[in-house]
C-alpha cells in the first residue's frame, strides 16, 4: 500500500515564509563579507553590527565641498587660449589675422585694421591698392615687404607695418574638447594631450607643456563645459521580479531623499528598508554601509539618516517580505498548478470518452432486443 505524506498547510507556508525571510536576509547581505556574522547582522532592517564608518558622515545639515574634480571620459572641456604666440621664425598660414598700418596712403582707403588670411593664403587690401597680395607661407617680414611693394604702386610714399594679430592656433585651441576614450583631448593641428585621471590644474600644465614645442611661453585657461563621469546608482528590488537600477548624474549636492525622488519615490512592491553603500578600497577590509531611516527622513524630518550622495554611491531599496514571498510561492505553485491542470483535463476528456463508449453499448444492445410492438384495437 501506497502511503501519502500530506503536508499542513499552515506548517508548509510557516516552513517557506522562514525560508524566504532568511533568503531576504541574504538578499540584504550580498553587498557585505560573505561571513555568518555579516549574515546575522545584516538582515535589514538590523544594520547595529553591520561595519558603519566611524568618521562623521556627510549628511543633509552639514554637507561637505568634495574634492578636486578628477576628469575622466566623457567629460567636456571647455579651454581658451590666453596666450598664443607662435616660435620664431613663424610663417603665416590661412586663417590668420594680420594687422596692417600705413603712413602716406590715402585719405579715402586707409589702411589700418585687421586683415584675415584668407584659406587660399591672400589678405585683400581693396580695390584703391590693387585688390589681393599672397602671404601665406612668409613671415611678418616678408609679407610687410611683398604688401609696401603693392601698395606703392598706387601711393608711392607709403610706409606699411605689418604685424601677426591672431594665429590661427587660438581657433584650434579654444572651445569645448570632450575627453576621449583613450583619455585624451585634441587641439587641433598641435596633437592631443593625456588628461583622463588629473584636476584641472594638472590639465592646464599639461596642455601647456605641450604646446610648448610649438609656441612661446604658451597660457590657456581651463574649465569643465560638461560633468559627463560622475554618477550614482538607485537599484529597486522588485520582489523576486528582478532589480532596476538606475544611473543618476551626481551634481555634489544630493541626498537620499534627493536620489529617491528623482526615480519617482518608492515602488508599489518597495519596503522602507533602505541603505547606502558606499564604496570602499579592498586594501580597507570592510564595507561601508549606511542604514537609512526612511520614516525619520520623510514623517519626522529628521537628517541624520539623510546622508549626502558621493558618486558611485549604490542606494539600495529593499522588497517587501510578503512580496517576495507571494512572487515565490506563485512561482513555486504555478508548475504544479500547470501539472493538476493538464491532469485534471486529461481525467476528464477520458471519462468523457468512457461514458460515450458505454451508452454507445447501451444502445447497440437495446437495439438488438427490440420487438414490433402492434397496438390492439
Amino acid at each position: 500500500m501506497v502511503r501519502l505524506r500530506i503536508w499542513n498547510p499552515t506548517s508548509l507556508a510557516v516552513a517557506v515564509l522562514a525560508g524566504l525571510v532568511g533568503g531576504v536576509g541574504g538578499t540584504g547581505c550580498h553587498a557585505f563579507n560573505n561571513t555568518k556574522a555579516d549574515r546575522n547582522c545584516c538582515r535589514p532592517p538590523d544594520f547595529n553590527c553591520c561595519n558603519i564608518p566611524n568618521t562623521p558622515v556627510p549628511k543633509e545639515l552639514n554637507k561637505v565641498s568634495l574634492p578636486p574634480y578628477i576628469v575622466e571620459t566623457p567629460d567636456v572641456l571647455q579651454i581658451d587660449a590666453i596666450r598664443v604666440i607662435p616660435l620664431p621664425p613663424y610663417r603665416l598660414e590661412p586663417l590668420d589675422v594680420l594687422y596692417l598700418s600705413a603712413e602716406n596712403d590715402f585719405e579715402q582707403a586707409r589702411i589700418a585694421g585687421l586683415y584675415p588670411v584668407d584659406p587660399d593664403g591672400t589678405i585683400n587690401l581693396g580695390p584703391r591698392y590693387g585688390g589681393s597680395v599672397r602671404v601665406a607661407d612668409l613671415t611678418t617680414d616678408e609679407a610687410q615687404r611683398l604688401v609696401q611693394d603693392k601698395v606703392r604702386q598706387h601711393a608711392k610714399n607709403a610706409n606699411v607695418t605689418v604685424s601677426l594679430a591672431q594665429s590661427r592656433g587660438v581657433q584650434q585651441i579654444s572651445g569645448q574638447h570632450i575627453v576621449r576614450p583613450d583619455g585624451t583631448v585634441g587641439l587641433g593641428g598641435y596633437g592631443s594631450v593625456y588628461v583622463a585621471g588629473l584636476s584641472l590644474a594638472q590639465v592646464k600644465q599639461a596642455i601647456e607643456a605641450h604646446l610648448a614645442k610649438y609656441l612661446y611661453k604658451p597660457e590657456v585657461s581651463v574649465d569643465v563645459y560638461a560633468y559627463n563621469s560622475k554618477f550614482y546608482y538607485v537599484i529597486t528590488d522588485f520582489a523576486g521580479s528582478g532589480e532596476q537600477v538606475q544611473r543618476l548624474p551626481h551634481t555634489g549636492n544630493e541626498t537620499v531623499l534627493d536620489a529617491v525622488s528623482l526615480i519617482g519615490g518608492l515602488s508599489a512592491v518597495s519596503s522602507k528598508h533602505i541603505w547606502v553603500a558606499r564604496p570602499a578600497p579592498t586594501e580597507a577590509g570592510a564595507d561601508q554601509i549606511l542604514p537609512v531611516d526612511w520614516c525619520g527622513i520623510t514623517r519626522k524630518g529628521q537628517v541624520k539618516t539623510n546622508y549626502q550622495i558621493m558618486p558611485a554611491d549604490r542606494v539600495y531599496i529593499l522588497s517587501q517580505p510578503l512580496t517576495k514571498f507571494d512572487t515565490y510561492m506563485a512561482r513555486v505553485l504555478s508548475p504544479v498548478q500547470r501539472a493538476l491542470g493538464v491532469t485534471l483535463l486529461g481525467t476528464s476528456v477520458a471519462s468523457q470518452f468512457r461514458n460515450l463508449s458505454n451508452n454507445n453499448n447501451n444502445g447497440s444492445f437495446n437495439n438488438g432486443n427490440v420487438g414490433l410492438v402492434v397496438p390492439i384495437q
